[in-house]
């Protein structure tokens, strides 16, 4: 089993940049594809961004690409999501989750292990 903690939201003015950090603990935080998703009010989670194993692979949603980055650190257990160019529609919780997938899948259903979520707001 997998854990997994989000942090690194809060409260930004659109045009801002933000870094989110999701930190695994449990079995070989390798051994997991990872994604990023989001959930805004009134609307169902959505997939933002996700990365295979060895950080070789990213997959990103069309709105978020060009604008967002996932990486991940495996000696650190950690996956990130830099953002940059927050919208606020980029508002939402964000939720990372863990799946034994190879490569980065675009639904929720796919992921095993979830966090709790952050919240990123955006908003003058």
């Amino acid at each position: 089993q997998v854990q997994l903690v989000e942090s690194g939201g809060g409260l930004v003015q659109p045009g801002d940049s933000l870094r989110l950090s999701c930190a695994a603990s449990g079995r070989t935080f390798s051994s997991y594809t990872m994604g990023w998703f989001r959930q805004a009010p009134g609307k169902e989670r959505e997939f933002a961004a996700g990365i295979n194993r060895s950080g070789g692979t990213t997959v990103y949603a069309d709105s978020v690409k060009g604008r967002f980055t996932i990486s991940r650190d495996n000696a650190k257990n950690t996956v990130y999501l830099q953002m940059h160019s927050l919208e606020p529609e980029d508002t939402a919780v964000y939720y990372c989750a863990a799946t034994t997938a190879s490569t980065p899948l675009k639904y929720s259903s796919g992921y095993l292990y979830w966090g709790q979520g952050t919240q990123v707001t955006v908003s003058s």
